[in-house]
């Protein structure tokens, strides 16, 4: 082989050496080396040499690049893989502390909350719960007779009264112990007995369930309560739709509520059954025992003993739940003792006369029975009273006992929306007898129809709305009591929130 041709052999397996980039830097000088030899031999010209070196630094410099570029594409990821681990290391330590710190601080919570269970253990206030509720009340005449309307029981239907706050509850209760629940009502309302009708606040209920067992089937209620007579005396105000109590079964107990002792008998399944027609919304009254009986002043709410003799009252009631599960409830109840009124002069002609009665009282006694269709979704509530209580006589000089008798008729329904509940009604409402919480206790008549629409849009918010036609009501508020506003008509509004 010539030598030129042995030169370009080995200057191609050295280009293509050089060109590799597993090839190693001393080669470059090795080869630059043997060039200069052979220029200094004679076997290149010169002009051949530089030609060569030129080419040489040239794959030189195209070597650096390859290099380069492979570096860049095959060792970059690698390298910042290793950062990225290491950054993930470090983060994984970061957190491992992080995680340690949130154990140490749920230790000191547990330990923290363990302590407070046990410095609050057996602590009666643990066991309250809180709520209550308010009502706001507006009510506009329609016509001249109705400003000879009075209602014992809501001032606001009054030509001269603006809003008003008929109602605003806040109640704690709850199972202190197995064996005592405690039930405490205050009320800022819109009427204070003996106060000339001005607002304040007002003991409602304060009493105590001491239960025989665990399960309170067999109790004694102490305290300020309800009076247990008629569905619609025990039935809570947050629940009721139509506004006020009907005279009738309210006339036997202004207020409702008396300081008194009663015993309880309710079975389980029938507790179950009370609490499920108040929790469900069907309006119930709660459970005030399906077999009461007890005794309690009978002068009326935050009112005293005047003749010490109490009055006595028995009821039994039981809900009937039928297979489809419509629900069904009948009362009987019933009470006797004597009431002591109030009296005051009253002008007569030319004179003034004060109404006298018996010093221990004059008889009070009454029967009445409920009958009560729970809405679902349609409803009837009927309750009928009759007996005898204190009444002015018409020369207006005594209150002696004398006949009553009155109830009411009410239907319902109970409608269901995406916009909330509808709860339409409507009432007539009936009594003929004594008004014996007035002054002088005065013969009252009322016959009235009432029709509203209860909307809950939510479970804390109902607006009322109730138009009343009066055929007759006495003016109770006054003598010579003969003002019976036939033919009166209003509206009235209500807002009533719960929490």
């Amino acid at each position: 082989m010539k030598p030129r041709k042995i030169l370009a052999s080995f200057l191609a397996v050295m280009v293509a050496a050089i060109s590799s980039p597993y090839t190693v830097r001393a080669s470059d000088d090795a080869m630059l080396e043997l060039f200069k030899i052979l220029r200094d031999r004679g076997s290149i010209s010169t002009e051949e040499y530089a030609a060569l070196t030129s080419l040489a630094k040239k794959d030189k410099q195209k070597e650096v690049q390859v290099i380069e570029s492979v570096v860049a594409q095959k060792t970059s990821p690698a390298i910042e893989l290793s950062e990225f681990e290491k950054r993930l290391k470090d983060d994984e330590s970061l957190l491992a502390r992080i995680d340690k710190k949130l154990l140490d601080v749920d230790d000191i919570i547990d330990d923290t909350s363990a302590a407070v269970d046990r410095a609050l253990e057996g602590k009666w206030y643990e066991h309250l719960d809180i709520g209550g509720y308010t009502q706001f009340r507006y009510h506009r005449l329609l016509n001249d007779a109705g400003t000879e309307l009075n209602h014992p029981a809501d001032r606001s239907i009054n030509e001269n009264e603006g809003f008003l706050i008929r109602r605003g509850r806040f109640k704690l209760s709850g199972d202190l112990t197995e064996h005592l629940y405690l039930y405490y009502q205050l009320d800022y309302n819109g009427s204070v007995f003996g106060s000339g009708g001005s607002s304040g606040l007002q003991a409602r209920d304060l009493y105590g369930d001491i239960s025989l067992d665990s399960d309170h089937v067999y109790r004694f209620r102490v305290g300020q309560s309800k009076v247990p007579f008629g569905f619609v005396n025990l039935q809570s105000s947050q629940n009721r739709a139509p506004f006020e109590r009907p005279d009738a079964l309210n006339s036997a107990v202004e207020g409702e509520r008396d300081i008194g002792i009663y015993f309880m008998y309710t079975p389980t399944e029938v507790r179950k059954r009370f609490k499920e027609l108040v929790k469900t919304g069907l309006k119930g009254s709660g459970d005030y025992g399906m077999l009461t009986f007890g005794a309690y002043n009978g002068q009326g709410l935050n009112r005293s003993d005047r003749n010490d003799s109490p009055h006595v009252v028995a009821r039994a009631t039981y809900p009937f739940k039928f297979a489809n599960g419509q629900f069904f409830e009948a009362s009987l109840q019933g009470y006797y003792g004597k009431f002591v009124p109030s009296s005051a002069d009253i002008t007569v002609g030319d004179d003034k006369v004060k109404p006298s009665f018996a010093p221990d009282g004059v008889n009070d006694a009454r029967v009445g029975i409920s009958a009560i269709l729970y809405p679902q979704p349609f409803g009837i509530e009927a309750e009928w009273n009759w007996g005898e209580g204190p009444t002015l006589s018409n020369d207006f000089r005594s209150i002696d006992a004398q006949a009553l008798n009155g109830g009411y008729i009410m239907a319902n329904y109970r409608m269901k929306t995406t916009k909330g509940e509808l709860f339409p009604f409507v009432r007539w409402s009936y009594y003929d007898g004594g008004r014996k919480f007035g002054t002088n206790a005065p013969l009252s008549k009322v016959n009235e129809i009432d029709v509203g629409l209860e909307w809950s849009p939510w479970p804390e918010v109902e607006l009322a709305l109730m138009y009343t036609h009066t055929m007759e009501r006495t003016n109770t508020s006054s003598a010579p009591y003969s003002k019976d506003a036939a033919g009166a008509d209003r509206i009235g509004l209500q807002v009533q929130w719960n929490y």
